[in-house]
């Protein structure tokens, strides 16, 4: 599938039936155009299953609660428009996108409590979010943009609006060749990358900044698990800027991402080595088995 995102042939859940692709479409006074009162998920399917679609759906409900918002599906529902969506496009590998918002009501300011919220599905066929940089490592730029104290935002939230930011870093790496963009939180720590999360690795122990001002990925969770299986010593701590200079090997994490081998931040060099190769190619056969 391919050209525009709004003129596609297809089949897109929305609130509770399957519709045409072009005409899933909401009005210009929708709330969460003007507020970004709107949260989401991004999964992917393998073989025709969505891994970890479950935690992934309630993570929505979470979020949605989190920005005071009631999504009117069950986690069981949520998981039977995905396949549903799935089925109607023939597809069997693929990217989920399932979002929630506050639509067009009798309210058209910061409140909105008398605004519906609506809820669609949509997917698409998606390679490698990075491109080649899969084999030989991405290139990130570092933002100026950093991740805001969570006493101003709800960071646990999957909330459309915390990726202002992101995009603008993003924006600005590419500007400069780059892939992504490596994000300081508030306090100068590293953080994360504008839409996955990130680890370091020195001396065979595995660095990654703790997710208390970020979302904690599924895949960086599913990805910690399977190195401390694998008896390697994880470290989920504050990490300085200047620690970048001793690290030997980055990746990052994410279910667009999967695990992408990182081959430069800024000034600083990592090498694709054998931790960083192992734990890519686990990754893609346990969401296949």
């Amino acid at each position: 599938m391919a050209g525009a995102y709004d003129d596609r042939d297809g089949k897109i859940w929305l609130d509770g039936k399957l519709v045409e692709w072009r005409d899933a479409q909401v009005h210009i006074l929708t709330h969460a155009l003007h507020y970004a009162s709107s949260v989401f998920e991004g999964e992917r399917c393998y073989n025709g299953r969505i891994f970890k679609g479950v935690e992934h759906s309630q993570r929505l409900r979470r979020s949605a609660n989190l920005l005071d918002m009631e999504i009117p599906y069950s986690v069981e529902e949520i998981e039977a428009a995905k396949y549903a969506m799935l089925e109607a496009n023939g597809w069997k590998d693929a990217y989920v996108r399932a979002v929630a918002w506050r639509g067009a009501g009798e309210d058209m300011g910061v409140s909105a409590r008398r605004n519906p919220v609506r809820m669609a599905v949509a997917g698409w066929e998606w390679g490698n979010y990075y491109g080649d940089a899969k084999m030989k490592g991405a290139k990130l730029d570092i933002a100026k943009w950093r991740r805001p104290d969570p006493a101003t935002i709800p960071c646990e939230a999957k909330a459309a609006g915390l990726y202002m930011i992101c995009t603008m870093s993003k924006h600005a790496a590419e500007a400069k060749g780059c892939s992504d963009a490596m994000m300081f939180d508030y306090r100068g720590y590293v953080a994360e990358a504008t839409g996955a999360n990130i680890f370091f690795v020195k001396d065979g122990e595995v660095h990654t900044p703790k997710p208390d001002c970020f979302l904690n990925g599924l895949t960086r969770q599913t990805v910690i698990g399977m190195l401390r299986d694998r008896g390697v010593t994880v470290h989920e701590r504050h990490i300085m800027p200047e620690e970048l200079e001793g690290f030997e090997q980055c990746w990052l994490t994410g279910t667009a991402a999967e695990v992408t081998p990182v081959g430069q931040i800024g000034d600083y060099s990592f090498e694709v080595g054998a931790m960083t190769r192992d734990i890519s190619e686990a990754y893609e056969k346990l969401v296949r088995s």
